[in-house]
């Protein structure tokens, strides 16, 4: 699956206490238009699994080409990650990252079990597009997209 390449996200939430959680993701995918749904999955070892699973409303930030730091700040583990991130939070109660080259802010609609995974699909109730390049993932590896991909 490494040599698949793919759009880096982190998805983010706020627990009951208020306090953001958030993680880097890169199984993201469209599901339908109308109504306009969402997946992502998540690993059912994750530390964050159990609030994730039963959260009403999460946030998937699609990463812009400068934002690597990001997306390891969020896959690592020991590290306050809001704390070393801007990010303000939303008229929807949710962590919203800064400079994203775009964000989606869903209603929970479904979860399904998958395995070692879970599929979370999400209900797009608001869209931001700061027109930027997004991150790609291939061979643990992070880049834009390639001038030579416009020629």
């Amino acid at each position: 699956m490494g040599n698949y390449p793919t759009g880096v996200t982190v998805v983010t939430m706020m627990d009951e206490e208020g306090t953001p959680i958030g993680l880097t993701v890169n199984s993201f995918a469209s599901v339908s238009l109308d109504p306009m749904l969402l997946l992502w999955s998540i690993d059912k070892r994750v530390s964050s699994y159990e609030k994730f699973t039963q959260t009403k409303k999460f946030a998937v930030h699609v990463l812009a080409h400068d934002q690597a730091e990001v997306c390891s700040l969020f896959a690592s583990k020991g590290l306050d990650r809001f704390k070393n991130t801007d990010w303000s939070e939303s008229a929807n109660g949710l962590p919203i990252i800064a400079d994203c080259a775009g964000v989606f802010q869903c209603e929970m609609h479904d979860t399904i079990e998958a395995g070692d995974h879970s599929i979370l699909v999400g209900k797009v109730v608001d869209i931001e597009s700061n027109k930027k390049e997004p991150l790609l993932y291939h061979k643990r590896k992070f880049a834009g997209i390639p001038d030579s991909f416009y020629e």
